[in-house]
């Protein structure tokens, strides 16, 4: 069974995470020690922690021997250094920075320690970039954005990470906002809705239960992404794509929206043992139909979509030995 030791400044900032939020685990049970595999996913109200409860749902319940926890964490870059220092054997991380890390780009050039021991099983669901503001805020496109109340994501979310590109694109810095607020997914929507902000980001797949949060009790609309600023960065990055929110699935957003986004990532270290990955990736694709059933921004997806796009890390040998098996690649 796959088992590393954790490096000690990396297992207190765990120790601290973790500390009050073994409770929602996907199955009950004693210490954290105990179990095998910990998914970093994201925040509680997010689709990230749907995927580390879906994936260990399936591996708790078709595979001998393993035991297998989802964990709400701060996102994205967070999940990424935990399972490159081993204190997480599985990370959920949007595709853009799985690429800069794994690439030592964007800003990840200068890290100390790189990402090269990063390897992936599959990518999952698409994550349009998605803009929420208050229906009384007159906010209605992305240029409207400056000089407003704007939550821009906590510091290491994925949510965050892309926003700080589209300043960049849009030639903004957090100056160029009345207020660039550091709130974390799950505390957002109550923010816009007692008008603390005007406005917030969120990349994630839909539907989405803190999205629906702020459409429900505060009348929030879902505004567009678009423009020559965007179609030069989607056209400049390969991890990038055009996406449509479709509408109706938000309470007074009936027409659909577009924007552009991204996809989560399953990523483990390189050294995970084979039969792990093996058996993490045999859990979800044997039962890919129950797996879809599991939440709404799982439907459409594809075997072989999951297994070619959204991926800039290589592939696990585990995870090879399966699709290849399974006529996949």
């Amino acid at each position: 069974m796959f088992r590393v030791a954790l490096k000690f400044c990396h297992g207190l900032r765990l120790a601290l995470l973790l500390a009050g939020i073994f409770a929602v685990s996907i199955r009950p049970g004693p210490a954290a020690a105990e179990f095998d595999v910990v998914i970093g996913t994201g925040s509680i109200l997010g689709v990230y922690f749907q995927v580390g409860r879906g994936i260990c749902g399936l591996v708790n319940q078709k595979t001998e021997g393993i035991k297998c926890s989802a964990v709400p964490t701060a996102g994205s870059l967070f999940n990424m250094d935990s399972v490159r220092d081993y204190a997480f054997e599985v990370g959920i991380v949007q595709s853009d920075v799985q690429y800069k890390a794994y690439k030592r780009t964007g800003g990840l050039e200068f890290v100390d320690v790189g990402y090269e021991n990063i390897r992936t099983l599959f990518s999952v669901h698409g994550e349009p970039f998605t803009l929420v503001a208050r229906r009384d805020s007159g906010i209605r496109s992305l240029a409207d954005l400056e000089g407003r109340r704007v939550n821009l994501g906590n510091p290491g979310s994925g949510q965050r990470a892309t926003m700080q590109v589209v300043m960049d694109t849009m030639g903004w810095t957090p100056k160029s906002f009345a207020l660039a607020g550091e709130l974390p997914a799950s505390q957002q929507s109550l923010a816009l809705c007692h008008g603390r902000i005007e406005a917030m980001v969120y990349v994630v797949g839909h539907p989405n239960k803190s999205i629906a949060k702020a459409t429900d009790l505060c009348d929030a609309v879902i505004v567009k992404v678009e423009g020559s600023q965007i179609d030069h960065l989607v056209a400049s990055n390969p991890y990038y794509s055009f996406m449509t929110i479709p509408g109706g699935i938000y309470n007074g957003n009936d027409e659909p929206v577009r924007t552009f986004g991204v996809r989560a990532t399953v990523v483990v270290a390189e050294d995970m043992d084979d039969d792990t990955a093996y058996a993490i990736v045999k859990a979800v694709f044997d039962n890919i139909d129950k797996f879809r059933r599991m939440y709404p921004a799982f439907e459409q997806l594809d075997p072989k979509s999951m297994v070619s796009e959204g991926l800039t890390a290589p592939l696990h040998d585990g995870a090879k030995r399966y699709y290849r098996g399974k006529g996949l690649m």
